[in-house]
C-alpha cells in the first residue's frame, strides 16, 4: 500500500537536483514525501560540525521514518552522508539506499553497505516498495538481486 512518508534524503550538496528527482520518481508511484533534508535551497545557519550534526541533522533524522541514501560517486566518501547513515541506525530508522538514475560506475559508502536494509534500482516500483517495507532486498544499480546480506540491529534503551 502506497503512502506519504517523511523521509530524509542523505546526499552530498551537488546532488540536490537528485532529490527532486527522487521525489518525482516516487511521485509517479503515488506516493509523496515529505523531505527533511538538509539543500542548498533550504540551508542552515549553523557553523560547527557538532552543532550540524546535533542540532539540525539528528533532530531532522528523527522526525523521520526512512532514510534514503541517494547513491551517487560523492556520496561514498562524504563524511555527512556517513554520519546521516550512523545516525539513523543508532536511531532504529529504516535505511534505504537508492541508485541514482545514471550512475552505473560508483561504489556505496561502507556504512551503507553494511546497515542497508535494503538497496534499491532507480525504479519507481520497487523504491516505493523498499520505503514501505516490502521490499527488503538488495540490487544493483542496474535492478538486478545481489546475495543477501544480514543487517543485525541492536536497540539501544
Amino acid at each position: 500500500m502506497t503512502r506519504d512518508r517523511n523521509v530524509f534524503v542523505s546526499h552530498v550538496h551537488e546532488d540536490d537536483t537528485g532529490v527532486k528527482a527522487f521525489k518525482k520518481l516516487v511521485k509517479t508511484q503515488g506516493m509523496t514525501v515529505k523531505d527533511y533534508s538538509v539543500t542548498k535551497d533550504k540551508p542552515n545557519a549553523v557553523k560547527s560540525d557538532h552543532s550540524i550534526k546535533y542540532e539540525v541533522l539528528k533532530p531532522k533524522i528523527e522526525a523521520c521514518s526512512v532514510l534514503v541514501v541517494y547513491v551517487t560517486p560523492k556520496t561514498k566518501d562524504s563524511k555527512w552522508v556517513d554520519f546521516e547513515i550512523k545516525c539513523a541506525e543508532r536511531l532504529g530508522k529504516r535505511i534505504v539506499g537508492v541508485w541514482a538514475h545514471g550512475h552505473a560506475d560508483c561504489e556505496l559508502p561502507e556504512s551503507l553497505e553494511d546497515l542497508a536494509d535494503t538497496i534499491v534500482a532507480w525504479n519507481g516500483k520497487n523504491v516505493v516498495a523498499a520505503l514501505n517495507g516490502e521490499f527488503n532486498e538488495r540490487e544493483d544499480r542496474d535492478g538486478k538481486l545481489c546475495s543477501p546480506q544480514k543487517t543485525v540491529r541492536i536497540t539501544c534503551q
